[in-house]
């Protein structure tokens, strides 16, 4: 059964004039947008390695701010993201946005983040999901929810009444693009693709075929 496809007619055209000069600035004006036009979660983008046998593997994580021109997270760097990306620190990343009929896609090279930087946004986070940096042994097999729950509680109690210390084995990660691609749509599946690819110590801006 064939169906209408959906018509993209929410922004009007995107061009070359309407972009600011430094990706990233535009890239903080489109979630600045997300986050106005009530996306649940804004900052979230998908993520995506490679391992050493060339699977690609993909999850959702948050947008944790900017550093140096490039897009912040924080993870466990014993998890499979975190191996992937130390054996392979080149990543991808997608931030889809439905209700502002936008996407954007960054390509570029990852780096771990300074402690003090990721000692400074573990003391941001809730006291409970400091303990549970230290509960999850992330991409582990666990046997029940059971067991996880009772480390837990037995971090709970081992961290009672003091500071949760900043795990070694958790940080931050910075991606560095070397190309960020805003696509906007439009009619017809004729959407607008514009593309900032690094060149030296600037950039350039391409437009994409749809």
């Amino acid at each position: 059964m064939s169906q209408t496809p959906k018509q993209y007619t929410l922004n009007p055209p995107l061009d070359e004039a309407d972009l600011l000069a430094e990706p990233i600035d535009q890239l903080r004006l489109w979630i600045d947008a997300a986050r106005e036009a009530g996306m649940i979660e804004p900052t979230a983008m998908t993520l995506a390695t490679v391992g050493d046998d060339g699977q690609p593997s993909a999850r959702i994580v948050l947008c944790k701010g900017f550093h140096d021109g490039g897009v912040c997270f924080y993870t466990n760097y014993e998890g499979r993201k975190g191996r992937e990306l130390d054996a392979h620190p080149q990543a991808a990343l997608v931030f889809w946005w439905d209700k502002l009929e936008r996407q954007v896609r960054l390509e570029g090279r990852v780096e771990r983040l300074s402690r003090e930087a990721s000692l400074a946004y573990f003391r941001e986070r809730p006291r409970a999901s400091q303990i549970g940096a230290y509960t999850s042994r992330q991409s582990a097999v666990v046997a029940t929810r059971g067991e996880l729950d009772a480390r837990m509680q037995a971090n709970e109690q081992a961290f009672a009444g003091g500071d949760v210390p900043l795990p070694e084995f958790w940080g931050g990660y910075v991606l560095r693009p070397q190309a960020v691609e805003f696509w906007q749509g439009r009619r017809d599946r004729l959407h607008d693709r514009l593309c900032y690819v690094r060149s030296a110590a600037s950039w350039r801006v391409e437009r994409l075929e749809p």
